[in-house]
């Protein structure tokens, strides 16, 4: 990671506008682009998508957006318009698909898996679907009251939302990251019980200090027994899987992961698409804390083909999953509501944990992968 000079975004199409970003978040799943999702980097590549800003050119034929307008920008590029999007499924959306690598719809700063687009941690960003894609918000309170809307806000929602945990039941959300953390606010604001694993201290502190329970999965022998003494020995009725991928205790994948990048990166590339592995611990400490006829709610990005699942106990136990990437514009008038609120109910004004400038980026990535600093939310300036 670096930061560099680059030519200026400009208007290219008609329907686009150009953003001068005045907050771009460090997402957990840039940190994929770091490792394991290297080998569909290309140098140059312009990373980041939680960004927000001031408008500062307009294209032509957009007519909702005037120059000086503050936006918050979803990570996936939806049109708003397609099939998929008319049915709440922007990160799906057909128009920007990608149908040569197979994935959904196009993202911000997510290398040529999904679309090659420049992202938004830079000074200027170019912003398609002008009319529909961004999100208006006013001017007045700080940008980390709205920030959010980008990415970690619309992704807990919608963890919470497919946990489908009714008024009262127990909600356990595995990991408490930027997401995981979000996800357990959204919930203690709408009644539920929740568990909180991890095994940071300073993300434990977080969620604890917000009402939840949390349980250091170093400390446990397991994470399932430890639901269950909780929940009356039946589980929790839902699950969010917040860690994904890079879940710790999967020495098998991580092992396999590690030999991967020893290989040419076309050789990486194809194996990653065909034939690649996840490490799995968490999704496997879902599967077990849950209760029998409860629901798994995926939020951490997956990223292999061949992933061994424990068909027989997801079948007997009855167990519901859903997942995906978050479908931004499907909840961001719900959430947009909620901020607008004199009370910053979720917290979100003090969220992050570090603001920083754009120049410091390459190190904080490095201190965001490691766990070091109490870090567990970055806002860049640029």
């Amino acid at each position: 990671m670096q930061v560099i000079e680059v030519p200026d975004a400009v208007i290219e199409e008609p329907t686009d506008v150009v953003v001068e970003i005045t907050s771009t978040g460090l997402c957990g799943s840039d940190l994929h682009l770091y490792d394991p999702l290297t080998p569909f980097m290309t140098s140059g590549d312009i990373v980041g998508h939680e960004p927000m800003g001031v408008v500062r050119e307009v294209g032509s034929a957009v007519e909702t957006l005037q120059v000086g307008d503050r936006v918050v920008v979803p990570f996936n590029i939806s049109c708003g318009s397609c099939w998929m999007c008319d049915r709440g499924l922007f990160s799906q959306c057909e128009t920007t698909q990608n149908r040569d690598t197979g994935t959904g719809a196009s993202l911000f700063g997510y290398s040529k898996l999904y679309g090659q687009v420049p992202g938004g941690q830079a000074e200027l960003l170019r912003v398609p679907f002008g009319d529909t894609l961004p999100i208006k918000v006013p001017h007045g309170p700080v940008d980390d009251r709205f920030l959010f809307l980008s990415d970690v806000l619309p992704t807990a929602w919608q963890a919470v939302e497919y946990a489908d945990v009714e008024p009262g039941g127990t909600l356990l959300v595995i990991g408490a990251g930027p997401i995981g953390d979000m996800a357990a606010r959204i919930a203690l604001h709408r009644g539920l019980d929740v568990i909180a694993v991890d095994s940071v201290r300073e993300r434990l502190a977080r969620v604890h200090g917000r009402g939840a329970e949390t349980i250091d999965h170093t400390e446990v022998d397991g994470i399932g027994d430890r639901v269950r003494e909780l929940t009356d020995g039946r589980g929790a009725d839902g699950v969010i899987d917040a860690v994904g991928m890079e879940a710790h205790g999967s020495p098998v994948a991580e092992t396999a992961q590690k030999a991967l990048a020893l290989l040419p990166k076309k050789v990486q590339e194809k194996i990653m698409l065909t034939a690649g592995t996840d490490r799995l611990a968490a999704l496997m400490s879902a599967i077990d804390s849950v209760r029998r006829g409860g629901t798994i709610s995926i939020s951490g990005v997956y990223g292999a083909p061949t992933d061994p699942l424990p068909m027989f106990q997801l079948f007997d136990k009855q167990v519901q999953i859903r997942m995906g990437q978050a479908n931004v514009r499907r909840w961001s008038d719900d959430i947009l509501a909620l901020l607008q609120q004199e009370d910053d109910v979720l917290g979100v004004e003090s969220f992050a944990t570090h603001h920083l400038p754009l120049e410091d980026a390459p190190e904080a990535y490095r201190k965001f992968r490691d766990k070091e600093d109490g870090m567990v939310k970055v806002v860049f300036t640029p």
